[in-house]
């Protein structure tokens, strides 16, 4: 899929640099974001990006994305499996 869009001149102006690829910024921003939005699976950003496991989640730490559940996250989920299997 190809997807293109406008940038006013004004801001194509200060972000455009030749050492910098918009195009592959872009491709990354957006598919982390269907990546946090559970749209796509973390195999899949993978395979998209063209990177291993272990770069997709440097990707992922870059933008401020869990690669998985949080911490917090697990323990919420061990106590609401603790409440419905009682012991």
């Amino acid at each position: 899929m190809n997807i293109s869009f406008e940038i006013p001149p004004d801001i194509e102006r200060e972000i455009s640099t030749d050492e910098v690829d918009l195009h592959g910024e872009a491709k990354e921003a957006y598919l982390v974001e269907l990546y946090r939005q559970d749209r796509i699976t973390h195999h899949q950003l993978a395979e998209a990006l063209g990177r291993t496991r272990i770069e997709t989640d440097g990707v992922l730490k870059r933008y401020k994305v869990s690669p998985g559940p949080t911490l917090e996250e697990m323990r919420a989920q061990a106590a609401v499996l603790r409440e419905a299997w009682p012991e």
